[in-house]
Parts: C-alpha cells; structure tokens; sequence
C-alpha cells in the first residue's frame, strides 16, 4: 500500500494520501489545506482519489475538501455529528482569522462499523468522539495494520476538548475503548504531529496512565 503523510495549511494538519498499488484507487484523509501539494501526490504515484474522509470537521481538517472534491469527483464522506461543524466553516474562518474556504455536499455520512474500500483493502470506521460529536479514527487492519487517529490521539497527548462538542469525559472513554483495544504493536497516525503507537501511548501518554 502506498502511504504519504502531508502536513498543510496553518495549523500543519496531517493529510493522509492512501493508495492501491494494483488498482491505482486512493483515499484521501483530512485534506485541510494545500490541495495543490495533495495532487502533486496523488499524480506522483498515479492515483485516482475515490474517496476523501474527514476524521472530523474542524477547518484546518477540511478546509480543502471541496476544491479536491471539485477536482477530481471523489465522494466526501464524514460523521453526520459533525456536518454543523462544517456548515459553519465560515465562523471557524472568523476564529481564526482567515478566509472561509468553500463546502461541498456530504455524500455519505460515515457510522461506527462502516468499511472505507481501498482497492481489496477496507479502512474499519471507528466513531471516537471527544474531541469532536463526530470524531472518526479509520483503522486498517491485516499484516501492516496502523489507525488514523484524527486529533483523537497524538504522541503524549489528546485532542483539546475545550472546542464546542468536546469532552474530556467522552475523549478518555473513545480512547480506552477503542483505541487500547487495539494491539501495542499498531501504529498510529494522528491528526498533527509525529507517527507513534498504541503500546507507547498505553505506557507513557500522561493523559492515559491514569486509565491503567
């Protein structure tokens, strides 16, 4: 499987480009920025974007999507949870203090348990809301197993929870039920920062210490 990791827009959100080496097909996670660079990649490695996923709907997490969605006829897809985040982007300009990027239609709203297809491959949908009503983690499952954590989990830390629809409560919870359920050996990809995995978060994240 192909993976590239590109760090856009302001805030240096993760976008993840996933692809298909036999089918040539690709999924596009979180692509908040520099829609330029993700297509740079995705012509690199001569993919087709089928699908782009929003782990949840922060603006530095989609703040491309409909420029990339535009471009290249990919589905959008989310968690229904999170759509008044992002029908609200232009407030979360106005947070920020930047121009409100354009939105798209949703075209299928995502659920616990669901199956992103990637080629002969399935990214399994976790709903791990906390940071976000509709936080989504994407786990890829077989020989190279790794999760899409969003701004769920990061090295040593959480996603901030001061947001509006975030909770302290919720996030540990999505956490220890979801993503520890996973083996220590997965990686994890987040939302921002460097790659890290579930063992060394169990062991030494300070925020989950406390859950041991």
């Amino acid at each position: 499987m192909i993976q590239e990791i590109i760090p856009v827009g302001m805030l240096q959100c993760n976008c993840y480009v996933l692809g298909d080496e036999a089918t040539r097909e690709a999924v596009v996670i979180d692509p908040g920025d520099e829609i330029e660079r993700v297509q740079a990649v995705l012509k690199r490695h001569a993919l087709a974007p089928k699908v782009i996923v929003a782990t949840h709907a922060h603006i530095d997490h989609v703040g491309g999507i409909e420029k990339l969605a535009r471009a290249t006829g990919a589905a959008v897809m989310m968690h229904a949870e999170d759509l008044p985040l992002y029908q609200n982007l232009a407030m979360q300009a106005a947070w920020l203090g930047v121009r409100p990027p354009g939105v798209v239609e949703v075209d299928q709203f995502l659920r616990d348990g669901d199956r992103v297809r990637l080629g002969a491959r399935a990214l399994d949908v976790m709903h791990t809301p906390g940071h976000s009503p509709g936080s989504l983690s994407l786990c890829l499952r077989g020989a190279d197993s790794r999760v899409f954590s969003g701004d769920t989990l990061f090295q040593a830390s959480i996603g901030r929870t001061d947001l509006w629809g975030g909770s302290y409560e919720v996030i540990l919870r999505s956490i220890e039920a979801r993503l520890l359920a996973l083996p220590d050996s997965t990686p994890v990809f987040p939302g921002h920062g460097p790659a890290t995995s579930i063992g060394e978060e169990r062991h030494s994240n300070p925020f989950l210490t406390a859950l041991r």
